[in-house]
């Protein structure tokens, strides 16, 4: 009787923990800290600065735009930048319904700069809630202060379109532990550009290289396979993985020269471009090619550059 009064108890203490584990992770995170106290001054270079980097290297307008996946690669629309709507669900192995919000003034107006910050770096929104992780903020933290602030500078200048976007919602257990996903910013400094390698590292955790040419589990990164391709893409029309960008001769992009790569990116800003159509029973990539070759020729080497100093993974990708 004594052994089954002990075991109650500790029976009653396991579920206590957990309760208030529980309760913590509800009610206690994200604990990203509150927003900062800034207003960011709109500067020409800091709005150029952002567009470039919105548009081509965070490309923050590819999921906040509507996008054309009629067309190879879903280039981005003429109309409706920034308005948001594109949708993640769960038939392209997404753990919920994500809605990519609004970030023209409309939907913006009653955000402070501050609460832009936060969002973008530390993945808590306006109201300090936890956003699903389909926007990169974990890699967002770790850019440089001045960088975000022209980001954020660029979208108060984009043309209001109302549109409103439907609230994300998360499936089950996604939606209880999504507060244990954001964390607090760890900015970096932008490097020099002359020390190409550091450059190109900083430019790899802008454009999420590693977020989606590795395996993944359970919408982490597999230690040990960054950059070695193998991300499955599902859609209706069948499932996509993405290749190898490690120096692997056989199975990556070893053989080939900063020439090669850079053509790679270039060939879609080619005078006359128009991507071709895609049939609806066929897989379209979501490598948002026609935004990434905007980027400047330069920072495309400094990309290369870095790649180069990542061990090769033996991993053949079939395509």
């Amino acid at each position: 009787m004594k052994f089954l009064r002990w075991a109650g108890y500790a029976l009653a203490a396991i579920v206590l923990l957990v309760c208030i584990a529980a309760t913590y992770v509800k009610l206690g995170l994200p604990d990203t800290g509150p927003a900062p106290d800034i207003k960011i001054e709109n500067t020409v270079a800091r709005v150029e600065r952002g567009k470039y980097l919105a548009n081509h290297v965070t490309v923050c307008m590819d999921c906040h735009s509507s996008r054309d996946w009629s067309r190879f690669a879903g280039p981005m629309m003429a109309t409706g930048q920034g308005a948001g709507g594109e949708r993640f669900d769960q038939q392209m192995g997404f753990p919920g319904a994500f809605y990519a919000p609004n970030i023209t003034p409309y939907a913006l107006a009653g955000w402070t700069d501050g609460e832009l910050f936060r969002a973008i770096t530390t993945g808590a929104n306006k109201d300090g809630k936890a956003l699903f992780p389909v926007m990169g903020y974990h890699r967002f933290g770790r850019m440089d202060q001045e960088d975000i602030y022209s980001i954020i500078a660029y979208m108060r200048t984009l043309p209001s379109i109302k549109k409103d976007v439907p609230e994300s919602r998360a499936d089950f257990p996604v939606s209880f532990i999504i507060n244990t996903m954001p964390a607090k910013a760890e900015l970096s400094h932008l490097p020099d550009t002359t020390d190409v390698v550091a450059y190109g590292k900083y430019l790899v955790n802008a454009t999420g290289c590693v977020d989606c040419h590795s395996k993944t589990d359970k919408g982490s990164v597999i230690p040990g396979t960054e950059f070695g391709g193998g991300m499955e893409f599902k859609s209706p029309a069948g499932t996509l993985v993405s290749p190898n960008i490690t120096m692997h001769r056989q199975t990556g992009i070893g053989n080939w020269t900063e020439a090669d790569f850079v053509g790679r990116f270039k060939v879609f800003t080619s005078p006359g471009y128009v991507a071709p159509p895609i049939p609806a029973s066929q897989p379209n990539t979501p490598m948002p090619w026609t935004m990434y070759s905007g980027m400047k020729e330069s920072d495309l080497k400094a990309i290369f550059s870095y790649l180069k100093t990542i061990k090769p993974i033996e991993n053949q990708v079939a395509r």
